[in-house]
């Protein structure tokens, strides 16, 4: 009962502690007599030190004092009488004040125990979400100490070295990355890595993979750890590989095509002369003269051999995907030379039949050509690529303010004179495009260049 007292509400603590003011004050002025009873004052005191504030528990304080002074039995005079309501008071006073502060102080230790333990479960969560991501993730994720030991591994990272779970912890990370041995023996103090590398890696077995790592460097109380993410990349460089010689058969091809066909005009003109000339007796009989002839023939036959276009590996294709990621590759050219572009893309375009890396290629090669011209040219430099949907085509515009073309009837002719280098691109351009059943020409405008691709729509 008296737990309750003291820790009931507010209103019921005051009358508890009214009612035993008035109850000791009764007692003290009629029934008990010549006995003071005014140290009893100290218990309400108790009480109200818990609900009211300090000048409040000084009222009451006061109140007390009174009454202890009105009904004990000593006479009251000013030499006596004033200490020792001072004293009343401050007894009063004071231990409503500690218990006041004593309360104070116990909210607030109970208030930062509940944000501690409210912190304490935000952090029991949050590292149990971290450790579900950890183990769940498709990606090696480790961590080790300075001398490059493995303290923790997730399953992906055992079953991407050939490790069983639990044997990768306790080994050295630098058996199966040698690249990071470097960054174990790093100094205290020296700058912290964070930063991403790739890597030649050895499973257990001893075989080799190629491994994209993000990895970061940090200091603890026990010195330094290296935190990584592991990718096995050995697919994707499989793929680019396959994908770069593809591209290279297939250049190649046509470009050994268009020099075979230049070089068969030239044999076929020579080979004319050689036979008007062979009318003249004194020719004929010449064995030089008889030697290029035959050197031309020769000639014509090594540039008739059937060249055939590589087999084109065309597929449905995202066009908006190619276009995106011809935005990440030329941005920084568009950056760099002060070239304003606008993509204008229908966002319903349908896929397209075509060779996604052969495709790249040719809107390169167009947007290339016109980030060298507008920096050469234009003060006002701008490039537009709109792809629109026509019927059973999809139409890609790459347009530019660079002044045009002056001759358009040689843009797509190999090895043209005034070229940069070998005057294929262009002509490797509409090659590519005409693989996939597409096309590329040319559309003169006042004062521009504008290069339309041509793609088949997949229905």
């Amino acid at each position: 009962m008296l737990g309750s007292v003291f820790h009931g509400s507010k209103h019921g603590t005051l009358l508890w502690a009214a009612a035993l003011i008035a109850l000791i004050a009764i007692v003290d002025w009629r029934v008990v007599e010549g006995v003071p009873l005014g140290f009893l004052y100290l218990l309400p005191m108790l009480m109200i030190g818990q609900v009211l504030k300090p000048w409040q528990t000084g009222l009451v304080a006061m109140l007390c004092t009174y009454l202890t002074e009105e009904f004990d039995t000593f006479a009251w005079n000013l030499r006596t009488g004033v200490p020792r309501d001072v004293l009343y008071f401050a007894a009063f006073f004071s231990i409503g004040v500690f218990v006041y502060e004593t309360n104070h102080n116990r909210e607030i230790i109970l208030r930062q125990l509940r944000e501690i333990e409210k912190q304490r479960d935000a952090r029991r969560d949050a590292e149990e979400q971290l450790m579900v991501l950890i183990e769940s993730s498709p990606a090696a994720i480790l961590t080790t100490d300075a001398d490059g030991t493995v303290v923790m591994a997730n399953e992906a990272a055992h079953r991407m070295l050939g490790v069983k779970l639990p044997a990768l912890l306790r080994r050295s990370i630098h058996r199966y990355f040698p690249s990071l041995a470097n960054l174990s023996n790093r100094q205290t103090g020296q700058p912290l890595f964070r930063t991403v590398m790739q890597s030649r890696g050895q499973r257990e077995d001893g075989e080799g993979f190629l491994a994209e790592i993000c990895f970061s460097t940090y200091d603890t109380g026990s010195g330094m750890r290296l935190a990584a993410m592991i990718l096995d990349s050995s697919e994707e460089f499989r793929t680019r590989e396959e994908s770069s010689l593809h591209q290279m058969l297939a250049g190649s091809r046509i470009a050994v095509g268009a020099v075979s066909h230049e070089i068969r005009n030239v044999c076929g003109a020579i080979a004319l002369v050689h036979r008007n000339l062979s009318r003249n007796q004194l020719l004929a009989e010449d064995k030089d003269f008889e030697a290029l002839g035959n050197l031309a023939a020769a000639l014509e036959r090594i540039a008739g051999v059937d060249v055939r276009p590589y087999p084109d590996q065309a597929t449905e294709v995202d066009l908006l995907a190619v276009l995106d990621d011809l935005r990440i590759v030329i941005a920084p050219s568009l950056e760099d030379h002060g070239i304003q572009c606008a993509w204008k893309a229908d966002p319903q375009l349908p896929p397209v039949w075509a060779d996604r890396t052969n495709l790249m290629q040719v809107f390169l090669n167009l947007t290339t050509n016109s980030i060298r011209t507008l920096a050469e040219r234009a003060p006002d430099r701008s490039l537009t690529i709109t792809a629109r949907s026509e019927g059973q085509r999809v139409m890609v515009e790459v347009l530019d303010n660079g002044g045009g073309v002056k001759d358009p009837s040689q843009l797509f002719h190999p090895f043209q004179t005034g070229a940069r280098s070998t005057g294929l691109g262009l002509y490797l351009a509409r090659a590519f495009a005409r693989s996939f059943g597409g096309d590329l020409r040319y559309l003169p405008l006042p004062g521009s260049a504008c290069f339309v691709v041509e793609l088949a729509a997949v229905r």
